[in-house]
């Protein structure tokens, strides 16, 4: 697989036709405490991509990489590398794909478009 452009988002090696509005690392939520106090956490994270606005064919996009990679399937997704000190992105490898979803058509344009990638190992 090729990462796509350093500063762009991409699944398997594809560039998002539209790139993101924003996107953040979702804060990772204990599993329970040890028994010396200290939070026990997921080994995984998840990153939340959202769009402001976006076309229907944008969205095609994005549920085509959800229907690919199907109920079993993983992905490659260029994200922006966890906690680095520049804003550089890097290829997660393995992670998996929740469905698009979207808020209310606005002329011919879907609303508040998000895409969440789980199982991400940093």
């Amino acid at each position: 697989m090729t990462q796509g452009i350093t500063g762009s988002y991409a699944i398997n090696g594809t560039e998002f036709t539209i790139q993101p509005t924003s996107g953040r690392w979702m804060p990772k939520d204990p599993l329970g405490v040890d028994g010396n106090g200290h939070f026990v956490y997921p080994p995984y994270r998840e990153y939340e991509i959202s769009w402001g606005l976006m076309n229907t064919a944008d969205l095609h996009q994005l549920q085509d990489f959800f229907d690919a990679i199907g109920n079993t399937g993983t992905a490659i997704v260029d994200l922006p590398k966890y906690a680095d000190a520049s804003y550089t992105f890097r290829s997660y490898i393995g992670c998996v794909l929740q469905e698009p979803s979207f808020g209310i058509y606005f002329t011919e344009h879907l609303t508040d478009v998000t895409l969440l990638i789980t199982k991400i190992r940093t």
